[in-house]
């Protein structure tokens, strides 16, 4: 085939979304709805997609810019005045020499790169007919533009929903807007485009009518599950149903362990023989490695979880790094830039901030730690607390190698503890303590013989009268 390029039409105003944001930049499994019609229509073989934008123009090629770089370029409709007039609008921004044009439609996450290469290629297999399209046929084909075929079964035109006779709503064959046609045709064809239908628009679907008189189309057969738009928040939570099952079905594929109830995003990588249990969530740029268990109820977001590695149910990380066989959880809290050393352990309601761990090192109950560093084999006790803030400026607390911080301990930053160096339980430790050393921050304890029975006898007194009163 002659060079391919790619128009893709998301210029919609998605009423039906109901939603300040363009319908093309909803997310499904952690992508936009957009991303994936121009990533299928780029791996079908396209050179180049010319995306037509409309309402969040600037947001939306902010996006694609990124993620598909000069590999896009957009322009814009406005006024909208139908999907033929969306293409007009492309035109200028297709190469001179281009050979054939690849339509397809922002709000078609489904859309898989197999059916846009039948497409293309059954159009250049058939260089006497202008025009090949996707057909499909759905059990409730309300809204969609229905297929209209002669006495021998062949394509002669395509009716828009609105403009439907009576007789032709009883028509299950839709079409899905896809094509692949002959840039020289499409030039022509747009030219030609009139208005004259119910809604004063310049539709798209006349080119097939177009195409019967030059030559004829070409039909490719697709299924529905793969071809349907989005159009409201039940389509798109349907939509994002079917992606994840197709994103867990490759992960298994390629060797991981996923149970049932997973719900893992487009962008995420999981290595051969990890195991992901029953509810987790697995988003953004998450990179879980080879062998490592994301335990039941674990929520994962922009994170490295090295081979190994174990989070056990229901913690929580974000943009943090968790080192080979590492052990977080239960009911853990990583918070981003929490880096989690090889073989440490953060336990049981543990929250980390912008503190790393290293190897072997231990928090095993009941912490906050927020700024900090914590060196080789160090052990946090139960309930110690970094005061890294002074309610203007955060500050770091860094523990040595093999330190001991003793249960209930708040260090307040900036404090250094010294190798080796015991905090002792219940302290308050405001300033640094050296390697080896002990450190005790905390008021001595006086016992007061017999004062237990006065103090209850007092309190009792006290109950007693405050119930007079009330009387």
């Amino acid at each position: 085939m002659s060079q391919l390029v790619a128009v893709v039409l998301a210029a919609g105003l998605g009423k039906r979304m109901k939603s300040a944001s363009p319908k093309v930049l909803h997310p499904i499994a952690g992508r936009p709805l957009v991303h994936y019609p121009v990533a299928a229509a780029l791996l079908s073989g396209a050179d180049h997609a010319v995306v037509v934008v409309g309402r969040g123009r600037e947001a939306v090629e902010t996006y694609l810019g990124g993620a598909f770089g000069q590999r896009v370029s957009f322009a814009t409709q406005s006024p909208q005045l139908g999907t033929g007039h969306a293409a007009m609008q492309a035109l200028p921004l297709i190469p001179a020499d281009a050979g054939y044009v690849v339509v397809v439609y922002g709000d078609t996450p489904l859309v898989v790169v197999d059916d846009l290469r039948r497409l293309c290629a059954a159009a250049s297999a058939t260089p006497g007919a202008p025009l090949a399209m996707l057909t499909c046929r759905v059990a409730a084909p309300g809204g969609y533009g229905r297929i209209l075929r002669d006495t021998n079964h062949r394509v002669i035109g395509v009716r828009e929903d609105r403009d439907l006779s009576e007789a032709e709503r009883g028509l299950d064959e839709v079409n899905p807007g896809m094509y692949c046609m002959r840039a020289d045709f499409l030039r022509e064809g747009l030219g030609r485009l009139e208005n004259r239908n119910a809604q004063g628009e310049y539709y798209l679907t006349d080119l097939v009518e177009m195409a019967v008189q030059r030559g004829g189309v070409v039909d490719v057969p697709g299924a529905p599950d793969n071809l349907v738009g989005v159009n409201d928040r039940a389509q798109l939570a349907e939509a994002e149903e079917r992606m994840i099952a197709r994103i867990l079905r490759r992960i298994r594929l390629e060797g991981a362990t996923i149970r049932q109830g997973a719900v893992i995003d487009d962008t995420v990588e999981v290595q051969a023989d990890a195991v992901i249990e029953t509810g987790v969530v697995l988003r953004g740029r998450t990179r879980i490695g080879e062998g490592a268990r994301i335990d039941v109820g674990c929520v994962v977001t922009d994170s490295i979880v090295e081979p190994g590695a174990h989070l056990k149910p229901y913690s929580v990380l974000t943009s943090a790094r968790v080192g080979r066989a590492a052990q977080i959880g239960p009911f853990a809290h990583l918070r981003p830039d929490s880096v989690i050393g090889e073989e440490a352990h953060v336990g049981n309601f543990v929250e980390t901030k912008k503190t790393v761990m290293h190897r072997k090192s231990k928090a095993n109950h009941l912490a906050y730690l927020g700024d900090g560093e914590i060196g080789e084999g160090a052990n946090i006790g139960a309930g110690t607390i970094f005061c890294n803030y002074d309610g203007y400026q955060k500050h770091k607390t860094t523990i040595g190698r093999g330190a001991f911080i003793g249960s209930d301990s708040q260090l307040v930053a900036p404090v250094v503890v010294g190798d080796g160096a015991y905090v002792g339980t219940g302290s308050t430790i405001t300033k640094d303590v050296p390697a080896d050393a002990l450190a005790i921050g905390r008021a001595r304890q006086e016992n007061k013989e017999g004062y237990a029975t006065r103090l209850r006898g007092r309190l009792a007194a006290a109950k007693e009268a405050a119930a007079g009163s009330k009387g």
